[in-house]
């Protein structure tokens, strides 16, 4: 880690926004997940389509795709992007053992541009936990949005990054 140095911060340890503007156009993609954990009760109501305020995964999924385009609107710093794609999957998830069973968010964002999308991604996985919370908190308050993180990132300077993660799987 020695040499390296956060690219927001400029000499003076003022926030700053990344100049791109030298940076190759690339395809870029980013992949970001995170899980929703609630009881099995409340997990089959959701996947019956029979929850209070309607279709709990729909409307995640479209609450995703909408943070991603906002990501610069609600992240300081962050450029916006014209985004080629934005894809959200949503799985049950039976848990590891000990954990209470749930949903994994799994989002893919594309861009042809000069910076990357892992924030996209990020935010859309975000958001996307969040709406399934606000749609099933009547019935339980206590579920669990966690283990949200960057899963790869292709493309840019920096090159590939996928996780190690035991349950990173692949993109």
């Amino acid at each position: 880690m020695a040499g390296r140095k956060l690219t927001h911060i400029d000499q003076g340890g003022a926030a700053r926004m990344v100049d791109v503007s030298e940076k190759a156009v690339t395809e870029r993609v980013a992949v970001a997940e995170g899980r929703v954990r609630m009881s099995q009760a409340t997990l089959d109501l959701v996947l019956s389509g029979n929850a209070k305020k309607g279709d709990v995964l729909g409307a995640a999924r479209i609450a995703g795709i909408m943070a991603a385009k906002k990501t610069h609107d609600l992240i300081p710093l962050c450029h916006p992007l014209a985004i080629t794609k934005v894809e959200i999957d949503i799985a049950p998830d039976a848990g590891a053992p000990g954990s209470a069973p749930g949903l994994v968010v799994r989002a893919i964002v594309k861009v042809t541009g000069q910076t990357g999308v892992e924030m996209e991604a990020l935010t859309a996985v975000s958001v996307a936990c969040l709406t399934v919370y606000d749609m099933i908190k009547a019935v339980e308050r206590g579920a669990v949005i966690d283990g949200i993180r960057l899963i790869e990132k292709r493309g840019g300077k920096s090159g590939h990054y996928k996780s190690g993660h035991p349950r990173a799987g692949g993109a």
